[in-house]
């Protein structure tokens, strides 16, 4: 996926398959909000800007965004799971619990992501304070594409709940999809604050 052309990704994205889906997407939400962070830390560079800040971020968002793709590979392998336990013949033994197994597999790369996510908006502040000024609409970017991200995650996770039998699985995907909440808000006051600043 990764070496993909995005017309190619989008073309799979269309087509009637399983995978690529809203799973691979919120991860591409997510490696792009990395990218874009790390493009903002790339810019401020000089001495108005504190180095040993941006160089971290820049090493950062470059780990959070090779992470993410690899989050929206891993995602398309679940899904293919799935597809492949509901195959087995209705008679077939253990055909439930390979069904189970495979969406508890399915929620992993989504929760995976929210946890990124939770990773992302931090760098995002960060980078709201400190960053230059001529490319704080990204850092505002950056923030909406990790709230899409969490968002589009938490109903892949959510969608998969119903059929994982395990509670102590299913009580931790479940407290990782409250955590988009927190995202949500805290990429909201970014974007504001980016609008507070441009608009003024």
């Amino acid at each position: 996926m990764r070496d993909d052309t995005i017309a190619a990704f989008l073309e799979q994205l269309a087509a009637r398959v399983p995978a690529p889906g809203g799973g691979a997407t919120a991860a591409l939400h997510a490696a792009q909000a990395a990218a874009l962070l790390a493009m903002v830390a790339r810019y401020s560079d000089g001495a108005r800007y504190d180095a040993s800040l941006m160089g971290r971020a820049v090493a950062s968002a470059d780990a959070l965004r090779a992470e993410a793709l690899g989050l929206a590979e891993a995602d398309a392998a679940a899904f293919g799971a799935v597809g492949a336990a509901y195959q087995l013949p209705r008679s077939a033994a253990g055909r439930s619990s390979a069904i189970a197994s495979a969406l508890a597999g399915a929620a992993r790369p989504p929760a995976d992501v929210v946890r990124l996510a939770l990773r992302l908006i931090p760098l995002a502040e960060e980078l709201l304070a400190a960053g230059n000024r001529n490319v704080i609409t990204d850092v505002g970017a950056a923030a909406e594409a990790a709230r899409a991200a969490a968002v589009t995650a938490r109903l892949n996770i959510e969608v998969n709940l119903r059929g994982i039998t395990d509670p102590a699985l299913r009580e931790e995907l479940a407290e990782t999809a409250g955590a988009c909440d927190a995202i949500v808000e805290r990429a909201d006051r970014v974007v504001a604050a980016v609008r507070a600043e441009i608009t003024r």
